[in-house]
């Protein structure tokens, strides 16, 4: 059917009008049986989702500008769009997004097969980094830092332990103090005994490929989201590692994901926790914005200790063994114990997680937006005229709003964004300006990686055409004082600046994209509180380190030697963000783009 709207016509199928208001965008797919994955050699050797494969068709065959070919790739009902500045949104009837789809397709899993003979293609690298189609992926990975940059890194002035990853491409003076898998998985971290990796996509084989060679055979559990076909195919990945075992999370609410993305490491030495926000697959670690939080070495406590003991003030402790305690794994005994048997009291910031079910009374704060509100309003601190300091969100997928942001966005998830202190005032609906950083289509094709980095930024045209609305509220992606304004985030970010975006009140790095999902929405007249998915994040409030202001000041350069106190945050990206102007149009995945080359020359059709 023919629809037409703001942004121009689009074609849909009579099945993709489903109103799945509270699925995650980012969902899983399973669209391909494993005798027909085995016979493509431009897709994903793990399973990931429908944009990541197109992303990684279109790396495998990418469309010139000028290759006419591409006009018979395009399905006929894309055919019909009109185009605004040559991006209009349009539809094939086959580009469903699960989450649209969901109602008459159940797709739970996410993921295309892998199958041992195809080769993934790797990008292409800018400038003198070009490297051949038929090198694996892993050729373009980074080697682990020197060993006096890792020290320096492990012990220098960065008091937030908030770290981005490294970008091939950018000012290596940019990369200073960033972090690669491979240097966090690095003997100079400690002397691994064993490791848990929470997280939602997964290449086996890349993953194993990250430990130094002296840990390659240590114990590795993988706690995963997986069902049916993919769990199978996550597994049939790992049959060559005796090493590693797996831990399913359970997933009992329709369109829930294990979005987690966490690192338990036990060492000789002690134990640490990293909380990030990269899956466990190559690109995720190469031309990406990512963020880590990398714990303190946690030591063990003295035989015998009990109760509370190691507990910080911030109650990380409790706090992450409640969190792995609901997933009711046995498997996850053998860690919660000895997350107890160390000493997490130099931990300064708060866990904020997601887990699925329908929670009430106090169990309601415990997770979600709910559990964010609470601890604003126990450890923040009021701020005067607090109506006029805005909320920042940034984010790389956007799950369904509803018709207006009465219905979550402006009225729940905002109440708990501006929560601060005591004060029982609540704002009105909309009052608290809110800035929604989300990548244009032009910072997409602009990007390093080319319009394939959209791949990561699953915000499909079924989404976005229920919700023009929230276009209003969206700002580009620019990271100057990074060095990433081309690294398409992946990272996703919330926080409370001032009106003249110099201090912040509040900084939060998380795996939990826009959508009730992850956060969760009240049901039952606001008494229950639904969450689907598992996310994790860390919160960072003034108070935890030391400062009485009730806000830490913005640092102007991330690379700024001078303010490396706990005064000044290193904020990823540029403030204030900078709206959509009136030819900018969110980058939006399973739409062609055909009218403008990316970096590398290329065009995006999806299908």
């Amino acid at each position: 059917m023919l629809q037409e709207g703001a942004h121009g016509k689009w074609t849909v199928s009579s099945s993709d009008e489903s109103t799945e208001e509270n699925s995650d965008s980012e969902k899983p797919s399973t669209s391909a049986p494993l005798d027909a994955a085995c016979g493509r050699t431009s897709g994903p050797q793990y399973p990931c989702s429908e944009a990541r494969k197109a992303a990684h068709k279109r790396k495998a065959s990418p469309l010139k500008l000028s290759d006419k070919k591409f006009s018979t790739e395009i399905p006929p009902a894309e055919k019909q769009r009109t185009s605004q500045e040559g991006l209009g949104w349009c539809l094939s009837s086959s580009d469903e997004e699960p989450e649209d789809q969901a109602k008459n397709t159940h797709k739970e899993t996410l993921k295309e097969e892998k199958c041992d003979a195809p080769e993934e293609h790797p990008l292409n690298l800018c400038k003198d980094d070009k490297l051949s189609k038929n090198k694996k992926a892993e050729e373009y990975e980074e080697t682990p830092s020197e060993a006096q940059d890792t020290w320096d890194l492990l012990n220098g002035g960065n008091p937030f332990r908030f770290f981005l990853t490294k970008v091939r491409g950018i000012e290596p003076s940019y990369n200073s103090g960033a972090l690669h898998i491979k240097d966090i998985l690095s003997p100079l971290f400690g002397t691994l005994i064993s490791s848990a990796q929470f997280n939602y996509c997964i290449d086996v084989g890349w993953l194993v490929r990250q430990y130094p060679e002296e840990f390659r055979k240590k114990p590795v559990l993988i706690v995963h989201g997986e069902k049916r076909e993919s769990k199978a195919e996550l597994l049939a990945q790992a049959r060559p590692y005796e090493n590693i075992s797996f831990c399913q999370a359970k997933l009992d609410i329709a369109f829930g994901t294990h979005h987690t993305k966490m690192m338990l490491l036990l060492y000789e030495e002690g134990l640490r926790v990293v909380i990030h926000t990269s899956n466990l697959i190559a690109e995720d670690w190469h031309q990406k914005t990512q963020g880590i939080w990398l714990s303190p070495l946690y030591p063990r406590l003295p035989q015998g200790t009990t109760g509370s003991a190691g507990e910080s003030q911030t109650n990380f402790k409790s706090d992450l063994i409640s969190y792995l305690m609901a997933y009711n794994s046995s498997t996850l005994k053998e860690w919660i114990d000895l997350i107890q048997e160390h000493d997490l009291s130099e931990t300064r910031v708060y866990l904020l997680g997601s887990t699925p079910g329908r929670y009430q009374g106090s169990d309601k704060e415990k997770w979600g937006h709910l559990r964010l509100r609470k601890l604003l309003k126990d450890h923040a601190s009021s701020i005067p005229a607090q109506e006029s300091w805005p909320v920042v969100g940034q984010f790389s997928s956007i799950g369904s709003m509803g018709v207006d942001g009465s219905k979550w966005l402006c009225s729940e998830f905002q109440e708990s964004l501006v929560a601060a202190g005591s004060s029982v005032a609540t704002l009105l609906k909309c009052d608290v300006p809110m800035h929604l950083v989300y990548p244009t289509v032009n910072n997409v094709r602009q990007s390093l990686e080319g319009y394939p980095a959209g791949g990561s930024l699953p915000y499909s045209i079924q989404t976005a055409q229920k919700q023009l609305w929230l276009h209003s509220y969206f700002h580009k992606w620019s990271a100057e004082v990074s060095g990433r304004s081309h690294a398409i985030p992946h990272i996703k970010t919330y926080m409370r600046p001032s009106p003249d975006f110099k201090k912040i009140a509040w900084f939060l790095v998380t795996s939990a994209n826009l959508s009730k999902a992850a956060w969760g929405a009240l049901e039952k007249n606001g008494t229950q509180l639904m969450i689907r998915s598992y996310e994790l994040g860390v919160l960072f409030l003034p108070s935890a380190f030391g400062l009485d202001k009730g806000y830490f000041r913005v640092r102007g350069k991330m690379l700024s030697e001078s303010n490396d106190s706990a005064t000044y945050f290193p904020v990823p990206y540029d403030l204030p963000p900078e709206q959509y102007g009136s030819k900018d149009q969110p980058w939006i995945w399973n739409i062609p783009y055909t009218n403008a080359p990316d970096t590398h020359g290329n065009m995006w059709v999806p299908s």
